[in-house]
This record gives structure tokens, sequence and C-alpha cells, in this order.
């Protein structure tokens, strides 16, 4: 089964899966609205500004499996996001990234390591796996990056297919 293939829901509950996203360089993002590194949807809404006419969007996957940062409804997280951060790219149900709950989107990303060779369980909220526009999980970052770090952005203009 490839990604494109995983059943996943979005924030409001329709059943989707990444092959809606087909062709396009994806940053999958666990995030959470109670969380210290919450600002950083700042950097992600700009990334998909930037770079969504060239083939390229961020997926939210609310998350409250770190030190109970993301509480809220489906409802609360949407008002939440698009209020406080304006947040335009989508967002999916939430979900748990560790663990034996843990969702099988989640079970193939973690299998891809970091820059420093270590694969395996989420670190925290705001971790981030891009996927390439053939569905390969080609980089992934820690939480503590920031969306906007240059290491990031460069490997998303790597990716874009337009």
């Amino acid at each position: 089964m490839s990604l494109y293939d995983i059943p996943l829901h979005t924030l409001s509950g329709e059943p989707t899966t990444l092959g809606a996203h087909q062709d396009a360089a994806l940053l999958l993002v666990n995030v959470a609205s109670k969380c210290g590194l919450t600002p950083q949807y700042e950097g992600l809404e700009r990334l998909q500004q930037r770079y969504a006419e060239r083939g390229f969007t961020v997926l939210g996957f609310p998350c409250n499996q770190f030190a109970g940062q993301e509480p809220g409804s489906s409802e609360e997280i949407r008002s939440f996001c698009s209020t406080t951060y304006g947040v335009s790219f989508p967002l999916m149900e939430k979900i748990e990234v560790n663990g034996e709950g843990r969702h099988p989107l989640y079970a193939e990303l973690t299998k891809t390591a970091d820059e420093a060779g270590e694969a395996g369980d989420v670190q925290w909220n705001f971790e981030k796996f891009l996927v390439s526009p053939r569905g390969e999980v080609v980089a992934r970052f820690r939480p503590r990056t920031e969306p906007e770090a240059a290491e990031v952005v460069a490997a998303i203009e790597a990716q874009l297919p337009r």
C-alpha cells in the first residue's frame, strides 16, 4: 500500500487520502493548539502561501499525545487555527502518531530517519515529514526545526513539481 492509499479523514470528518494531493510536494505536520511550538503555524502558513501555486501543500494532523496540548474538538481546532493563525492549509482529524493507536500513515512516516539518522517515534508536536510528488518520504525535520529554516525550504524547493 502506498502513502496515497492510506485512509484519512478531514477535520470535518470527510473521508480522504493523500491521493487527493498526488503529484504535489507535501509537508505533513502533527500540530497542537496549546504548545510552546504552536506559533510554528505562522511559518507553515507562509510556506503554504509561498509555494501552493507551485504544487505544494502543508497538511496538519492534530494530535493530543504530547502533554494534552490538543484537547479541543474538531470545531475548536478549526476555529483556533483560522482565527489565530489564518491557516488555509488542510487539517485532518485528530490522530495518534505514536504507540499502539498510531495511525497507519504515521506508522509509515516514522520509518523515515531524520538528519541524524534516527527513525522511530515522533518526538513532540510539530514534527515535519516532506513527501515528494511521487509519494516518497524524502525528509524528516524534528519539532524544533522552524518551518522556514533554510534546510526545510531547500528540501521543499527541491521537490516542487512546477
